[in-house]
């Protein structure tokens, strides 16, 4: 496939496979290094990314962004994308029906990055990516392959807000990030 970003953008930014794109201020269509070696992947834009068209820009980007710089990962040197290239109503899960209509942007995206790690924030994310029935709070941090990547799961930022006593493990669960990036690195 002849893919492009600009090509990709504007399929994204044009699509209406599903109810979403009627609601939609702009698609969230991600953010970042277009060669980075880390993929993040949330499930769906908030009202900030909506208004903004940019992943990760409200409260909960702000806190990935303390953990990021924690452990000496620049936000200019990941990608971040989410699984939802549109906001569902009220912040809602995406349904299933959504998250089909929308997957293949994801996957192309993943094509054209070639990252060496993805990296799921939270439960909803990581059910699609990595298996329907993960469970977040007994496999954050938990290392699968999956063809040619090495994918895990975190907690979604937005839940560290919520129930701040979570923040420690997802210090670590970060910081074991950070060493297998350098680790594929050679570093």
């Amino acid at each position: 496939m002849n893919d492009s970003w600009e090509k990709l953008y504007a399929e994204c930014n044009s699509c209406t496979a599903c109810e979403l794109h009627k609601t939609r201020t702009n698609c969230v269509f991600g953010v970042g290094n277009q060669q980075a070696d880390i993929l993040f992947v949330g499930e769906a834009p908030g009202d900030n990314e909506d208004k903004t068209g940019t992943p990760f820009v409200g409260r909960a980007g702000q806190l990935l962004d303390k953990y990021l710089y924690a452990v000496d990962i620049p936000r200019e040197s990941v990608y971040i994308a989410n699984i939802l290239k549109c906001r569902p109503p009220k912040n809602r899960d995406p349904l299933p029906a959504e998250e089909d209509a929308c997957i293949e942007f994801l996957r192309r995206q993943v094509r054209l990055i070639q990252p060496k790690l993805i990296v799921c924030l939270g439960r909803i994310s990581a059910m699609r990516l990595i298996r329907p029935d993960f469970k977040i709070t007994k496999e954050h941090g938990v290392w699968f392959e999956k063809g040619n990547f090495h994918i895990t799961a975190v907690y979604h930022p937005a839940l560290l807000l919520r129930d701040p006593r979570k923040k420690e493990e997802m210090l670590t669960d970060m910081q074991n990030i950070k060493a297998k990036l350098d680790e594929l690195r050679g570093i």
